[in-house]
């Protein structure tokens, strides 16, 4: 019993949670300018765009897919709304266009993965390349700055009296529906099953085509949102907007234990390794590290995100073996005379 509560105590989302309170506690007490209210809606504003597609990405690494298209699907969806904005149209019928595209550019990522069966890896490659070059032509080189001043206040602004930003307070919201999404309904308890094994899945009745298909499309849904919300809270729409956003949100979501290979983790640890992702970025730039170092101690951490879980589990294995091994017959006593 005692072997088991320390096995649960030091799971590897935990361990990024209670390493997330460490890292805060020390930039609080030793990094010149964290701990003001600026700098904390800095923080949490900068760090809602990976926050934000976190969360269906997480839901699609369990059930053993992944989508590197997603930063691309954000770009696009910040340059149809700039172009849309320089046509006249209101801001109030661009945004549902914007989510509608998302809508679109995940369903043709999920209908190559599902229906043809091809690799996601492969096909979300060719989706980011195939996105950002639209976007590039939908909106040129140009940048629109000019939205409505209460949008670009929603989306820069913090509640008054405090440092929580409001863009915060929906992503609570989007929060809450996944955590209850895929820790206490069907639909998660069955994306555990597919990323566990999606052959029985199969055999256990599970419609595994149409849920990654749902995922895909909510995935492109959320990149869209966060293209929107990234134009208006950067109060600038390009079409390179969210450039590389993609390798942090992997690296964010398997920094907080989602197994690469599915099937494994909780949307609790991958918050922590979003937040926690935010917050070494924003010491890094307090400190003045460059943008490309940055890069580098970003893909570091993707790789002991990797890492780490697995030696973790070979270390829980072995010590399972041990505990399992049969213990040697003890030798009779040699008869006497």
């Amino acid at each position: 019993m005692a072997d088991s509560s320390l096995t649960r105590a030091i799971r590897w989302d935990t361990v990024v949670g209670a390493l997330l309170v460490v890292v805060l506690l020390l930039s609080f007490g030793f990094v010149d300018g964290f701990g003001n209210a600026l700098n904390l809606s800095f923080l949490i504003g900068n760090t809602l765009p990976i926050a934000l597609i976190a969360l269906p990405m997480t839901l699609l690494v369990v059930s053993g897919e992944i989508d590197l298209s997603v930063a691309s699907t954000a770009g696009l969806s910040g340059a149809v709304m700039g172009a849309l904005w320089n046509q006249g149209m209101t801001i109030e019928t661009i945004i549902p266009i914007c989510l509608l595209l998302g809508v679109v550019c995940g369903l043709v990522n999920g209908l190559l993965v599902t229906r043809l069966g091809l690799p996601s890896l492969a096909v979300t490659i060719g989706t980011m390349a195939a996105y950002r070059g639209i976007a590039q032509i939908v909106l040129g080189s140009d940048a629109v700055t000019d939205f409505p001043s209460q949008y670009l206040d929603f989306a820069a602004g913090r509640i008054d009296g405090t440092f929580v930003p409001y863009a915060f307070l929906p992503f609570l919201v989007l929060l809450a529906v996944a955590v209850v999404a895929l820790h206490a309904m069907p639909f998660g308890r069955s994306l555990f099953a597919i990323g566990a094994s999606e052959e029985a899945a199969r055999f256990a009745g599970i419609r595994v085509k149409r849920q990654k298909l749902i995922l895909f499309t909510l995935t492109g849904l959320m990149s869209a949102l966060t293209g929107v919300f990234w134009a208006l809270h950067y109060a600038s729409a390009r079409y390179d907007n969210a450039t590389g956003l993609e390798l942090s949100v992997v690296a964010a979501v398997l920094l907080g234990g989602i197994d690469f290979d599915g099937g494994k983790g909780t949307l609790g640890g991958a918050v922590a390794g979003v937040f926690l992702l935010g917050a070494l970025q924003n010491v890094m730039s307090l400190k003045d590290v460059s943008a490309q170092s940055q890069i580098v101690v970003t893909g570091v951490l993707l790789v002991l995100s990797v890492l780490g879980p697995r030696l973790a589990r070979q270390m829980s294995l072995a010590r399972a073996g041990r505990r399992a091994a049969p213990t040697p017959p003890s030798k009779a006593p040699a008869p006497t005379s």
